[in-house]
Order: C-alpha cells, then structure tokens, then sequence
C-alpha cells in the first residue's frame, strides 16, 4: 500500500524528508520518534515505517486510504 504525502518544505538539508516524518506521525497519531525513514533520504519517494501496535495502524492506513 502506498500512501501519498504532500508537503510544502524545500527538498534542501534534508528539510523535505523531516517535514515527511513529521507529517506521517501527525496522520498516524505517533510520537516523531516512532516514524523512520527506511529508503529514500534523496528521492522523491520515500519508504517509512511506522511503528506501533500493528493492527491500529493498518486500520489508519486504511482510514487514510479511504
């Protein structure tokens, strides 16, 4: 499942991938901390992993989703 992220911080020290990592948290209701980059650090695309209890993320995800 892919989850699209839209956001409005420039793609400069790494400003745009922080500001993913916060966004994701806020949409998942998780502290920073529980939100990682896995790939992605320069790429437009970015693959994260969330971590917490794995069925009330996969229901948000799919909330989300709609």
């Amino acid at each position: 499942m892919a989850l699209v992220v839209a956001v409005g911080a420039r793609a400069v020290e790494g400003r745009a991938t922080k500001a993913v990592l916060v966004a994701v948290a806020a949409a998942f209701g998780v502290r920073r901390s529980a939100v990682s980059l896995v790939s992605g650090a320069t790429s437009r695309d970015k693959v994260v992993d969330v971590e917490g209890a794995e069925g009330v993320i996969r229901e948000r995800l799919e909330q989300l989703l709609g």
